[in-house]
């Protein structure tokens, strides 16, 4: 019962970082999957695009579109080359050692998050 309790927590943080700043879920449940519960980078990352499936933004996206602050034609746009890419980033995922996958992700967060810290 704790395991699921913890993992309705986890998702419960990440979905209002999503909702609060816009980030992606998988910016948090990854690397939490990974240190506090155990997983595989590879399992993590497979974990999180699966609970991705369901409308998860869904209560979201209606409260920002209701005060006009959805830009529904790119967001569109962006869901086509969003598809595309997924399924070449999960092909080349699936074929890189753990190693190098956990070093490639923690790259990606440091230079976003050295970015959103030093910009002018």
């Amino acid at each position: 019962m704790a395991i699921i309790l913890a993992y309705i927590f986890l998702g419960l943080c990440a979905g209002t970082m999503s909702g609060l700043v816009g980030i992606g879920g998988g910016i948090i449940i990854v690397p939490a999957l990974v240190f506090f519960f155990k997983f595989t980078q590879h399992t993590a990352q497979g974990t999180t695009i699966a609970m991705m499936i369901p409308p998860v933004g869904i209560l979201a996206v209606l409260t920002y579109y209701r005060y006009g602050m959805v830009d529904l034609k790119a967001a569109a746009l962006l869901c086509i080359g969003f598809v595309a890419g997924a399924l070449i980033g999960a092909r080349l995922a699936t074929g890189m050692q753990t190693m190098m996958l956990e070093k490639f992700f923690g790259g990606i967060l440091l230079i976003i998050s050295l970015h959103m810290l030093f910009r002018r």
